[in-house]
This record gives structure tokens, sequence and C-alpha cells, in this order.
């Protein structure tokens, strides 16, 4: 039976003690607005933290009393064991639960995918490849009922593709594609082989989570605003009233300045626009340039020996090499039916997070 190492326990611990501790505040504190707004949010982070640790905690005391009766009673024993491991079932199920939640959330986890699929070895071969692996994506997020949405295709003279991009509309659906960036490399006779004899070829796969429409904010202390007389063409109206604006953000550097109309405020609004304009622009530049650095450590360089995962045709086998998970039905993973793998590859990665969480309160 697992149950769940002292030192998470501790860690929980701590967790409800705090609950406690905010339930105390509400009760007899007189909050208002942000300050209490807050202490809710606080407290309901930790709410189903705290359910399942105490539902975790009445399990066990559940099990040791039992336990213990059996060993005082011997003519109970047979009766109590099929009990006993109905109850250790629900301390692992509770035990895996609580460990799930103590996992830091990932923000981007709810957000829809820009799934990239780029052909990378293998030429030909890796296209037709690519094409492959586009419609079993396409066909496992018909079986969860998402949206898809081809956004760009770069096409080859057999019907693969050299580059295809994909957006992905459903529910979690970045945290349960996250894993599948990287390398996937296929071996297979190609249709363009004569011989018959087996190649390798690569695809690369990226999974970006859709990023939010860039929300410029300009704080009024950010702005730095400047009046002076327009120059130019005018009359005596430009050389005696200071209708220019000049406007400079100063955290970025970014000046803009507009003369054009006879007002200032008029000018004044127009530079806003523009500036507002700039910076956006800017944003836009430095998230792409975010997205592009996640691509590159996503999916190296496409090298054959770079590689999650292997799709073998002739044995009918798809291995991903990270968890050495292999399956031997290939034509069904390549028709969506992934699932099981992506199961499979969520609890390794969650393992892994509870084992650094555990490290970290040793």
């Amino acid at each position: 039976m697992e149950r769940l190492p002292r030192n998470l326990l501790e860690h929980i611990q701590r967790i409800e003690n705090r609950y406690e501790e905010l339930n105390r505040i509400i009760e007899r504190e007189r909050l208002e607005g942000r300050k209490l707004a807050e202490v809710m949010k606080e407290r309901a982070e930790m709410e189903e933290i705290v359910s399942a640790y105490r539902e975790y905690q009445n399990f066990v005391k559940e099990y040791e009393e039992l336990k213990s009766l059996s060993e005082e009673a011997p003519e109970l024993k047979d009766e109590a064991k099929e009990e006993l491991e109905r109850i250790s079932e629900e301390i692992e199920r509770v035990s895996r639960r609580i460990k799930e939640l103590l996992i830091p959330k990932d923000p981007m986890d709810e957000r829809n995918v820009i799934l990239e699929i780029r052909a990378g070895a293998g030429g030909e071969e890796a296209s037709l490849f690519a094409a492959d692996l586009l419609r079993m994506y396409l066909r496992f997020a018909e079986r969860k009922g998402w949206e898809t949405e081809i956004l760009s295709t770069s096409t080859t003279g057999l019907k693969g593709y050299k580059e295809v991009i994909v957006l992905i509309k459903g529910k979690g659906a970045y945290s349960t594609l996250k894993y599948e960036s990287g390398v996937h490399r296929v071996q297979r006779v190609p249709i363009t082989e004569a011989s018959g004899r087996i190649h390798t070829s690569t695809c690369t796969v990226a999974v970006l989570p859709e990023a939010d429409e860039v929300e410029v904010k300009i704080s009024p202390e950010d702005l730095k605003i400047e009046t002076f007389r327009a120059s130019g063409h005018g009359g005596q109206h430009v050389n005696k009233t200071e209708s220019a604006v000049r406007i400079t953000h100063i955290p970025t550097g970014i000046s803009v300045h507009c003369q054009d109309e006879k007002s200032q405020h008029r000018n004044k609004a127009k530079a806003l626009k523009i500036l507002y304009a700039r910076l956006k622009e800017r944003m836009e530049a430095e998230k792409m340039e975010k997205i592009s650095s996640m691509r590159r450590s996503q999916v190296g360089r496409a090298e054959r020996s770079e590689k999650i995962r292997t799709y073998n045709f002739p044995q009918n086998r798809v291995t991903d090499h990270r968890i050495d998970w292999t399956s031997y039905d290939l034509k069904g993973f390549l028709d969506g039916d992934i699932d099981e793998l992506v199961e499979r590859l969520k609890e390794h990665f969650n393992a892994m997070e509870i084992e650094k969480l555990s490290a970290k309160n040793l």
C-alpha cells in the first residue's frame, strides 16, 4: 500500500495550519474589499488539498483500527482482509490525488494549442510522415471533441508537408498535448524507394500555448508629455501656439510627436494612438521571440538521433523513448488512439514534479 512520505505529510500539515488560520481571520476580522478577496482566494486555493488530506487521514485511521482489531481477534482476520484491501485502495487513490494537487499549476494548461509539424531529415519521406502526424493529431482532437483549424501549410508534390500549423481549441488542450513536443522518428520503406530498403526520417513537433492578444497598458507616470510650437506651413497660428505634442514612453524610450492638428488635445490623442500601436508592435515582437525560443528548446535540430518517439512500420511498433513505452498497434496509434501514452506521459512528468517537491521539503 502506497502512503504519503513523512516530508510531504509535514508540508501538507503546514498548508492545513494556514487554512485554519485564514478561517479564523475571516471569522474574527472585518475584512472588506481587496483584502477580503485576497484572503478568500488564498483559502480557496488550499481547500481541495486540505479536504483530500483529511480524507486520507480518515482512511489511514480506519485502516489502522481495523488492522489492530483483526490482530486482537484472529477469528475476524478473514472477515477484515477484504475490507483492509478496500481501504488500502482508497488510501492509494487519495494519495495520488493529493500528489496531483501539490504539483504547481502551469498557468498555460487550460490554453488552446498551436501545433507545428515540420519535416526534418529524410526529404520527401519526412514530408509524408508529417502528413501522417497531422492526421493523427486531428483524429485525436476529434475523439476529444476539440475544434481544429489549419492555420498554415507548405505542401510537397506527393501530398506531404514541409510545414503545417494547426490551432487546436479545447479544454485542457495544452496540458494534454504539451509532452508531444520533440523529434518524432519514422522507420519504413518509402513509396519512393524501389529497392525496398527501410529508411529513417524525422519530423519535429512543437506544441505552443495560444497566446492572449497583447494588451497594452500605459501608466500616466510612465509618460513624458512635452508641448512645443509646430514647425512648417500653417501661417501665424503655427508659430504662436504650442499645439505640437511629443510623448515619450519612459520605460522603453519610444517617442512619438504629432503637430498635424491645430488643437493640442487632438495632437495628443493622435500621438497616444501611435504610441499604443508601436508599443503593441514591440510587445508582439517580444512575444514571438519567446515563442521562437520555446520552439527551439522543444525540437532541437531534428537529427535522427534526437528522438522522443519512434514509429517502426515493419514491426508495427511505436515506442516512446522517454518512458520506455511500446505499443504494437501502430495503425491504431496513427489513427489518433494515443490516450494511453498521453496519460502515461502525464503520470511520468507529474511524478518528476513530486520528486522535486519531496526533495524541496526534506
